[in-house]
């Protein structure tokens, strides 16, 4: 199954990272209000253990810790799926966990997260503004080449498809889809390829294009994403 998945992908068809966003989701129907989720981002909700997004993620979205991401302009589409990959649905574990399947912090503080939080914070970081003085950026100089050259041209002879295919040229993303990895933190970039390698973070695609690549690809094409503006 995998193998046909990254041959429709090879082959230029129209693949998502699963189903589009928000599309299949009922619970998107709440109208999301973004001043509640900046009070939400803030100053969080202890009452019920939601600890303020803030304290990890900087303000307005704006990451300086190296291990978590930034968020600030993200799509909110693809922010709510990600918080809701988080958790768990009934018997199966949750799409993302940490490696080796270990809980990460944001699978304690999702499942207290309602459907309109998450409509409500993931609306109100969209509109933030990033704020490139504090984002991430490449810090290896001698990786640039490969990075580069993964990032554009892919690795043919393992069939890896060049990331800007999905990722754009100047690593924006696609909204809604494909997310932004220009000036998101090396550190965060890596660590997430990783995941998808190893399949703690569930992602068909990702792990048929990750399991063809080194740890020296994935460390090379983290770096020169970051870098990306």
């Amino acid at each position: 199954m995998k193998r046909a998945l990254s041959s429709m992908f090879m082959a230029g068809s129209l693949v998502l990272v699963g189903a589009l966003p928000g599309l299949t989701h009922a619970q998107d129907a709440v109208k999301p209000d973004a001043k509640a989720g900046e009070q939400l981002y803030v100053n969080g909700d202890m009452s019920r253990g939601v600890l303020a997004c803030v304290t990890c993620h900087g303000d307005a979205g704006n990451s300086t810790i190296p291990a978590n991401p930034n968020l600030a302009a993200m799509p909110h589409e693809y922010l709510a799926k990600q918080l809701r990959d988080f958790v768990p649905q009934g018997d199966k574990r949750a799409v993302r966990t940490g490696a080796d399947g270990a809980p990460s912090i944001m699978s304690t503080i999702a499942p207290s997260l309602t459907p309109q939080d998450i409509q409500n914070v993931t609306l109100y970081l969209s509109h933030q503004k990033m704020d490139w003085d504090k984002a991430g950026t490449a810090t290896s100089e001698a990786s640039m080449e490969r990075g580069q050259h993964i990032w554009r041209a892919g690795i043919a002879d393992r069939q890896v498809p060049a990331c800007a295919a999905c990722h754009s040229a100047n690593g924006a993303g696609l909204p809604g889809e494909f997310p932004r990895l220009a000036g998101q933190h090396p550190e965060y970039i890596l660590e997430q390829l990783k995941l998808f390698r190893s399949g703690d973070r569930a992602n068909s695609i990702m792990y048929d294009i990750t399991s063809r690549m080194t740890d020296p690809d994935l460390a090379a094409v983290a770096d020169f994403a970051a870098g990306l503006r």
